[in-house]
């Protein structure tokens, strides 16, 4: 095999459709665009809801509703069988050592531990959140659990 042997997959590469290039072609003429109008004009667009001057609907209806997303904490996840993989037995665990680690990243208001998998290995934790079952499996085998104060 050559570089100049190389090509394409048949089938893999498939020609555009040239428009207006004459009647008999299926697509001359108007180009697949009607007759006239706003929308067979160059660079004829409409935005998205608008209803042709009348009021759109979505300031017809009042608004509803109440959303709290801006104030929303958002955790880090991580289960017991990801402490089990990445850290060594005896370990101090916080949010520092799991960004180190990899098993979380990005802005988040704290760190939350679930009890997914099965962990052999004592560790000390410090996190912000952690499930009952979690707790109960590390406790389980002499690991130690501490809660962080609220931010």
């Amino acid at each position: 095999m050559r570089l100049h042997t190389l090509s394409p997959n048949p089938g893999a590469k498939k020609r555009r459709k040239r428009l207006g290039q004459g009647e008999s072609s299926g697509k001359g003429k108007t180009s697949g665009k009607g007759h006239k109008g706003q929308k067979a004009r160059s660079g004829g667009s409409i935005r998205l809801g608008f209803e042709g001057g009348q009021m759109p609907i979505f300031r017809r209806l009042p608004k509803r509703g109440f959303n709290n997303t801006a104030f929303k904490n958002v955790y880090g996840i991580v289960n017991l069988d990801d402490l089990e993989k990445k850290f060594a037995d005896g370990a101090s665990v916080n949010e520092a050592a799991l960004r180190e680690s990899g098993l979380i990243r990005g802005k988040i208001d704290g760190v939350k531990v679930l009890g997914r998998g099965e962990l052999s290995k004592k560790l000390t934790l410090e996190v912000d959140l952690i499930t009952p079952s979690a707790r109960e499996k590390i406790e389980k085998i002499g690991g130690t659990v501490s809660l962080r104060e609220g931010k």
